[in-house]
């Protein structure tokens, strides 16, 4: 169920597999995928931002788990495409607010930091 098992395989679920993996997406958007985001960022000593560090089409599971990585470019790089990979109507509709505050948050970012927008 993982986002990174499934860039290059999307493997078929249950139906209770589904909502299991919406869930699981879920929790990684809207003010708590925020706030997960720059805790594990911090965690990991990733950088919040570097301009020098750009944002990567992720294409295989090793691109995934092994570029170097900022916590914003990460919302580009994940966060924003998991509305796009939901499975349930609810799932879909829920993503796509938290997908949108998510968005909302990173323009106030870029207008305090002086930063461009990476989409």
């Amino acid at each position: 169920m993982s986002y990174a098992d499934n860039i290059e395989h999307h493997y078929q679920l249950s139906n209770e597999g589904k909502c299991v993996q919406d869930a699981d997406r879920l929790d990684a958007l809207g003010a708590i995928g925020i706030a997960r985001a720059f805790a594990y960022g911090g965690h990991a000593g990733q950088e919040i931002y570097d301009s020098k560090i750009s944002v990567k089409k992720i294409k295989t599971h090793d691109d995934y788990r092994h570029h170097k990585s900022t916590t914003i470019n990460h919302f580009y790089e994940k966060l924003l495409k998991l509305a796009s990979s939901m499975n349930t109507r609810t799932g879909k509709q829920e993503a796509s607010r938290r997908t949108k505050y998510m968005r909302d948050f990173l323009s106030e970012f870029q207008m305090e930091t002086g930063i461009k927008d990476e989409t």
